[in-house]
């Protein structure tokens, strides 16, 4: 009989608050069982196995990044978009790093995957942005991937203190701003 109150939402949460804590690769189904205070074979009724768990973290941790740009870009355009898009995924990436690495090599499982539509979401919101710019159809996948790269790769970077030299770190993502509005601009077509 399955422990009164748990359910896959917990579960998940539960997974997802250890790969927070202690990577993505410290996460098994008996730790989670533990967490929970049931055996690992109650886990059953809620995931299918712990490749299933991982692409659950990884869903939620696309939703929830999802919802925090949609909150910071609201209502910004241009440069002070982009800082948004900066400052939003950068902060969601240090408070849940393990979540966010879930993401990174979780794979779609089809039309119907909870994690197509997050995913889509999210990449629609950097669209969004990119279009105010007139980035043309052609060119918007490059633009995502390039504006992922920077904020992933700065983001790891910060959280692993690989930043050894004097200036402020924060100096740079002003300066990354700055950079992509002028190269944005530069590339888009901005005409009415």
């Amino acid at each position: 009989m399955p422990r009164a109150g748990l359910n896959t939402f917990k579960v998940v949460a539960s997974g997802a608050d250890l790969a927070d804590e202690s990577g993505i690769g410290s996460v098994s189904l008996a730790a989670i069982a533990e967490r929970l205070g049931v055996k690992a074979p109650a886990l059953y009724k809620h995931v299918d196995s712990i490749g299933d768990l991982q692409h659950r973290i990884a869903t939620l941790a696309m939703t929830e990044a999802g919802d925090a740009l949609r909150d910071a870009l609201q209502g910004k355009s241009g440069a002070d978009a982009i800082g948004a898009l900066f400052t939003s995924l950068q902060s969601y990436i240090a408070e849940h790093p393990g979540r966010y690495d879930a993401t990174t090599s979780a794979k779609l499982q089809g039309s119907d995957d909870p994690l197509l539509a997050a995913t889509t979401r999210w990449i629609d919101s950097i669209r969004a942005v990119l279009s105010g710019y007139g980035v043309q159809p052609g060119e918007l996948d490059h633009a995502v991937r390039m504006l992922r790269c920077m904020i992933h790769g700065y983001a790891l970077l910060k959280a692993a203190d690989a930043f050894q030299w004097s200036n402020d770190p924060d100096e740079s993502v002003v300066w990354m701003i700055r950079f992509v509005d002028a190269g944005l601009t530069a590339v888009g077509d901005n005409d009415p």
